[in-house]
């Protein structure tokens, strides 16, 4: 039996205190990463970038889910207390698994069509999204909800996250394929254009450059912080006091991901390697949400996602939590 406890004498572990993970398939989440440490100064934030496999936009959504499933596994064994998922491409295909699998609340990103076309002027609004995001079942119920009385001008952008990913944001090449990419929606007639990826805001200026004064972008970064805030709220996990800790992971190369994201951080980082194992660390983060207040005694179950060793199969892990015992929690393998 392996037992969890961040107890010390005279210091209990506070739930609210724990992290937030962030993840996406790359350095586009640090776009929302940065968002929410503005909204939300106190939270510590721990950040997985899946650098080795991006973009997701060209992946399978079978794909998407698992690296999903596995990072969002891997966080919980590091004690966060809720999971944003900085990607909209990984929302779209892995959101509904998370939500059904872990125990932790789940925070999705998706493209800002109903906040555009309340924006637009003209009655033209362009999207440029990720390949996996323009055939998605997400898109196309914002489409149908909300895009029934303009033109919404939907622009795969293939090639962009690549340079984002390098770090490259105003290269010639890069300045070329977005004039291809926007130049026909602009030429159209919208005056709105969604950012419908997180990658996409690092691209920010030489949009803004291109479009015009005239032209608003519309990104969701801010809208995904509000929301990560009323779910803590709601289960009394918002942390207090200063600034916490950041870490992060990634699975490409560490050096790489320490240029790259310290680049577009605007200061330098510590990044280190994802673990590439089957059998990630299990810890568990004590809600008060469903255990009562604090030093109320009550005893409950939760349920956690835990893989089998060596398996790609998924069981459900009981542990068993107790508030007033100092945050105590214990795992059985």
């Amino acid at each position: 039996m392996q037992k969890v406890s961040s107890a010390a004498p005279g210091s209990l572990f506070c739930v609210s205190q724990a992290p937030v993970g962030i993840f996406d398939s790359g350095v586009g989440g640090l776009s929302v990463l940065r968002e929410i440490q503005a909204a939300l100064p106190a939270e510590a934030i721990y950040y997985v970038a899946d650098s080795a496999n991006a973009p997701w936009g060209d992946k399978p959504r079978e794909f998407v889910r698992e690296r999903g499933l596995k990072i969002a596994e891997f966080l919980v064994g590091e004690g966060v207390k809720a999971i944003v998922i900085g990607s909209n491409t990984g929302t779209a295909g892995a959101a509904e698994a998370l939500r059904g699998a872990l125990s932790v609340p789940v925070v999705g990103i998706e493209p800002g069509i109903k906040p555009a076309v309340a924006a637009t002027r003209t009655g033209v609004v362009g999207a440029i999204v990720p390949a996996a995001v323009s055939e998605s079942d997400r898109l196309a119920s914002l489409l149908d909800r909300f895009g029934t009385d303009v033109k919404v001008i939907i622009q795969p952008v293939p090639g962009l996250v690549e340079h984002i990913e390098a770090a490259d944001l105003d290269g010639t090449e890069l300045r070329r394929m977005v004039e291809a990419y926007v130049r026909p929606m602009l030429d159209a007639g919208a005056d709105t254009i969604v950012l419908g990826s997180t990658h996409y805001v690092f691209l920010k200026p030489v949009l803004a450059e291109l479009a015009g004064p005239n032209v608003a972008l519309i990104e969701t970064g801010a809208a995904v912080a509000r929301q990560l805030a009323r779910v803590l709220d709601e289960r009394d996990l918002r942390a207090d006091g200063e600034r916490s800790a950041e870490r992060f992971w990634t699975s490409g190369d560490t050096t790489t991901s320490t240029r790259v994201i310290s680049a577009l951080l605007g200061r330098a980082v510590h990044v280190e390697r994802l673990p590439n194992s089957q059998r990630w660390r299990t810890a568990c983060v004590i809600w008060r949400a469903l255990h009562g207040p604090a030093g109320s005694g009550v005893r409950r179950r939760s349920r956690w996602l835990r893989p089998y060793s060596r398996s790609s199969r998924w069981q459900r892990q009981e542990m068993r939590c107790t508030p007033a015992a100092g945050a105590r929690a214990e795992a059985f393998p």
